[in-house]
């Protein structure tokens, strides 16, 4: 059974300081000249991209996005990408593990989960360069590695998110009228999404984790995404089976008990409904 191909953190000269949890890289190094080609493929570890200027294409989870000057994407663990970064553009290439950035305090947790959950953010002049000014004292401590850098270089880390979180939002108040509330219980639904839903699939099952009712629960994704919270249950299995239908070679029924459908029939007539194709067809057919 072949997986989703999971890339490592590249850290130069095998850096043991940081065993492989922490690398930050500059673009014009890793392009040389050259565009910079990634087939599909998924990450154990935080990653963030970006970009001072430049050009190329992004897709994150089968969305599919331009790459322009002042822009950031930020990815977590397991979501599927591939990459083509156009020579000549400029930025930076970090990535982390989560037991990297004070795993164990739960106020840090929670702005680390509250900055990575919108995947792509196109910024003004002056708001990236903010961004940029920490994401490049970042990258000269972690060059340097003067004493005490590890920390310097997450207290930066720490700035730069809430910095996107700001941002976000900003957003948020000028183009919503989405309540603060509503918006942080949604974000701790899509975290509990991500991490549960093997085993779990019924809207009463997050709706207990979350400490509210399902009505609750469904009143708050109907008002962020006009949604009902099973429709957005039913949508992450899907993106689940696409990813591993278009990432690797294993059978319908391996990728069916890997996502925790015992009954392979009912998996493909799941699938077929939301996607209006058959699981071996969509895989001819998108692959």
């Amino acid at each position: 059974m072949k997986n989703i191909p999971v890339r490592l953190i590249q850290t130069p000269m095998g850096d043991p300081n940081f065993g492989g949890s922490f690398s930050i890289r500059n673009i014009g190094d890793l392009l040389t000249g050259e565009d910079m080609v990634q087939t599909l493929h998924r990450h154990d570890y935080f990653y963030i991209l970006a970009i001072k200027k430049g050009t190329g294409h992004h897709v994150i989870d089968f969305t599919p996005f331009e790459i322009h000057d002042h822009t950031v994407f930020f990815m977590r663990p397991g979501q599927v990408h591939q990459l083509t970064l156009n020579q000549g553009s400029q930025g930076f290439v970090m990535q982390f593990k989560s037991d990297f950035y004070y795993p164990n305090d739960k106020a840090s947790g929670q702005i680390l989960q509250l900055a990575s959950t919108k995947k792509f953010c196109q910024l003004d002049s002056e708001s990236f360069k903010k961004l940029f000014e920490l994401l490049s004292y970042i990258f000269q401590e972690y060059t340097d590695k003067r004493e005490g850098y590890q920390e310097v270089i997450k207290a930066n880390l720490g700035i730069f998110f809430i910095e996107l979180v700001r941002h976000r939002k900003n957003d948020k108040m000028t183009s919503t009228g989405v309540n603060p509330y509503s918006q942080q219980r949604f974000e701790e639904f899509s975290i509990l999404l991500e991490t549960h839903i093997v085993s779990h699939k019924q809207v009463s099952q997050y709706a207990e984790m979350l400490h509210i009712s399902t009505y609750q629960l469904n009143a708050i994704t109907k008002d962020i995404l006009g949604k009902t919270c099973s429709e957005l249950i039913n949508d992450y299995c899907i993106l689940e089976s696409k990813r591993h239908l278009l990432a690797t070679s294993s059978q319908i029924n391996q990728i069916a008990a890997t996502l925790g459908f015992e009954d392979v029939s009912y998996f493909i007539r799941f699938f077929k409904k939301h996607t209006g194709y058959s699981p071996e067809a969509f895989r001819q057919n998108f692959k």
